[in-house]
């Protein structure tokens, strides 16, 4: 009997791998797994598990609420698998439904992590200002019928940006220790029907950028004056601000690191 122990099989290190990802949140309920419900998270990792030969738990930029759809969703992973990032995602494409893709996949430094290192987040909001609703627009953008002074929203948002405490638009249940936040842009754009209100910030507390909207919508009714957003603001008092604004309108652009 050979005396010499045979030689232990290589285990691959661990990598971080980081992607980029579209869906459709109108069939998900929302980014992070639950114990019954259909989300991004649970579906990619299933994906994942399947092309990798490996369960892995993925961590995304920004938990989506139930609705919200996202074109620039980042993810990152664990792993100790060898397969190149293009096949990553090509792979996992061919096992993940039509209302979510995988758009890029990386290979990225092991401290890498989807949330804590992300820096600034661009949210924007899409409304339909019109009376007859839209067949094809419908579950990517709020539709509403009476018209929105868009040029008193713009005066309104002026007084939203900066620096500030945002209690006035963060709703029950919000998890973040602190309710102070940087919005450096808030931009209401108009495009013949379309409204889209682009929001960026260092981070947003629990439905902030649907209660901003919310807010703005009232101003562009007439409910609210400009000022009134300002004031609102300077209360941090949750009753004070505009209803959340439903969640198909609202897209995760893009995250910055």
């Amino acid at each position: 009997m050979s005396s010499e122990r045979e030689a232990a099989p290589e285990i691959a290190p661990r990598r971080t791998v980081k992607l980029i990802l579209e869906y459709d949140g109108t069939d998900f309920r929302g980014w992070q797994r639950q114990s019954e419900d259909r989300t991004v998270q649970q579906t990619l990792e299933e994906a994942l598990a399947a092309q990798l030969s490996e369960k892995v738990s993925v961590v995304g930029a920004g938990r989506t609420d139930s609705g919200v759809h996202a074109a620039g969703q980042v993810a990152s992973f664990r792993t100790t698998c060898t397969i190149p990032p293009e096949g990553i995602a090509f792979g996992t494409n061919s096992r993940l439904p039509r209302d979510v893709a995988v758009l890029s996949a990386a290979d990225v430094p092991p401290d890498f992590h989807a949330q804590r290192s992300a820096t600034r987040k661009h949210y924007r909001y899409s409304i339909l200002n019109r009376r007859v609703r839209s067949p094809l627009a419908g579950r990517t953008a709020l539709e509403v019928a009476a018209p929105l002074d868009d040029a008193r929203m713009v005066e309104a948002a002026a007084h939203l940006i900066g620096r500030h405490d945002y209690t006035s638009f963060r709703n029950a249940g919000s998890v973040e220790t602190s309710p102070v936040r940087t919005v450096s842009r808030l931009d209401i754009t108009r495009s013949g029907e379309y409204l889209a209100i682009d929001v960026e910030g260092d981070g947003f507390l629990y439905k902030m950028v649907r209660n901003l909207v919310g807010t703005l919508m009232m101003v562009g009714v007439g409910k609210l004056t400009p000022v009134e957003a300002g004031w609102i603001l300077e209360q941090r008092d949750r009753r004070r601000a505009g209803p959340a604004a439903p969640a198909h309108g609202l897209c995760l652009v893009e995250v910055s690191y």
